[in-house]
């Protein structure tokens, strides 16, 4: 197939969306926070009720959707909007359905209440990540009413279980029905393409062209077992307890990727900065509150969340657990192995509770360059550049089918509000006019955006 141009402005994209469009996205990111989808872990959840909205909304637009369970209640919605080129390679537009638990007594709003307060609408999923589910829904039911279609196939997945494993959404929509994606080459979903105010005059859009890898682990330690009052030299608990000390206290190494160096460049240039990549730490701290962009990106790290042991405070256990929340960069496998051998120790051992490929992007392929017109369209002042995500989204488990991810869920934020926090976090809320200029932005990415074969090739050895 022959190299396609990066972006293809075929129709007049500007006179798509209507006032209901506008309209819709508001109500159905309401519609979806007071439908109650907390995913507790451990297979504890349940997304069906907003499968079937999501697809409701679907079918009422003449799109064909399928509700496919992984397990009760366990729900996943895919459908397929056919394009105007049928050569081009398809594009994966993906948002996850499920929620972490929230604590009412903690917010300021009930959380599933979906209220719209002073032009803002509040509760659990605004920001992660139902939004982007009804900013994608409000979007091609537009285009259902005006009859517009986008270049490539466009195949839509609403997603189950990604605030846990996946394993009963993304996980099971790769193994179980992978011929849904059949065409698709690139995929987007959250956490990127945001407002980031870095000054009061610079306006940054990070997209991210990257995940660091997902590397859960479960810490044992065994002793022996006996009475408190007694002196213990194989105390499982002290010794878990030095090697938990051991690897919170690690110094990781710096170890920049091509993603991670691409951002700290571009944002350097930014504030007119020289990229001397010889001392990283100290070019971060000159690039002030952009810095939080990258600065969990550039080496590997292993946070120690989860400590078990024992039953009863005169008696010494017999063994001892911890878990460690570890990520890994592209390329940073080895060295991750590596040192947690050396930092748990001989009395203990340790294993993957969930472990997930790092991910990396083309910066340059078409479909980056799309993601930018569309923001620098609807924000001249916007500076979009790439970044590597911290943590993990279902585009590790697409990854499988040969699907380049990228993080594309655009909100034009007012200065001060944090984005970032908002995620997992209290009151967690977004802004109408972000809504609307998401909606904006994606419709105009969709149906321009065109991948070549050059560029739209699965991720590579240094991505796994």
């Amino acid at each position: 197939m022959a190299e396609q141009q990066q972006v293809v402005p075929t129709i007049d994209r500007a006179a798509v969306l209507d006032a209901r469009a506008l309209d819709e996205v508001v109500t159905f990111t309401s519609d979806l926070i007071r439908i109650d989808t907390t995913n507790r872990g451990g297979g504890d959840g349940n997304e069906r009720l907003a499968a079937e909205y999501v697809a409701g909304q679907l079918a009422d637009a003449g799109i064909e959707p399928r509700i496919l369970e992984s397990a009760p209640g366990r729900a996943n919605v895919v459908a397929r909007i056919p394009g105007t080129d049928p050569s081009a390679d398809a594009l994966l537009v993906h948002g996850h359905l499920d929620v972490v638990p929230a604590e009412p007594a903690d917010w300021s709003v009930p959380p599933f209440s979906g209220e719209i307060r002073d032009g803002v609408v509040w509760g659990r999923g605004a920001i992660d990540m139902k939004n982007m589910d009804a900013m994608v829904l409000a979007t091609v039911r537009a285009w259902a009413r005006t009859g517009a279609r986008p270049v490539r196939d466009i195949v839509l997945a609403f997603t189950a279980d990604e605030e846990d494993s996946a394993a009963y959404g993304s996980g099971y929509l790769v193994k179980e029905h992978a011929d849904l994606f059949e065409g698709c080459t690139e995929g987007i979903s959250e956490s990127g393409a945001y407002t980031f105010h870095a000054s009061d005059t610079l306006r940054i859009y990070p997209v991210a062209a990257g995940e660091r890898g997902t590397a859960w682990m479960k810490l044992t330690a065994h002793g022996t077992a006996g009475h408190g009052s007694k002196v213990n030299g194989a105390n499982a608990v002290s010794r878990l307890a030095a090697a938990v000390a051991r690897i919170g206290e690690h110094r990781w190494p710096v170890r920049i990727t091509d993603t991670v160096r691409a951002a700290i460049t571009e944002l350097a240039a930014l504030q007119d900065l020289p990229a001397d990549l010889a001392d990283v730490d100290a070019l971060l701290d000159r690039l002030g509150p952009a810095a939080t962009l990258v600065r969990p990106t550039v080496r590997n790290s292993s946070n120690p969340t989860m400590l078990d042991a024992g039953y009863k405070v005169n008696v010494i256990p017999g063994s001892a657990t911890a878990y460690v929340d570890g990520r890994i960069v592209p390329g940073g496998e080895e060295e991750f192995v590596t040192t947690m051998d050396r930092l748990t120790g001989p009395d203990v051992t340790w294993e993957y509770y969930h472990h997930e490929v790092p991910l990396t992007a083309p910066v340059n392929s078409p479909a980056f360059a799309a993601m930018r017109e569309a923001l620098e369209h609807f924000d001249p002042q916007a500076h979009v550049v790439p970044y590597c995500m911290s943590g993990g989204t279902d585009a590790k488990q697409f990854s499988r089918l040969g699907i380049t991810g990228y993080g594309f869920s655009p909100l034009k934020l007012p200065p001060g509000f944090d984005y970032q926090a908002l995620f997992h976090g209290v009151d967690e809320r977004v802004p109408v006019d972000a809504l609307h200029f998401g909606v904006r932005v994606l419709d105009r990415f969709m149906r321009a955006a065109t991948a070549s074969p050059s560029t739209s090739a699965p991720n590579g050895e240094a991505g796994r």
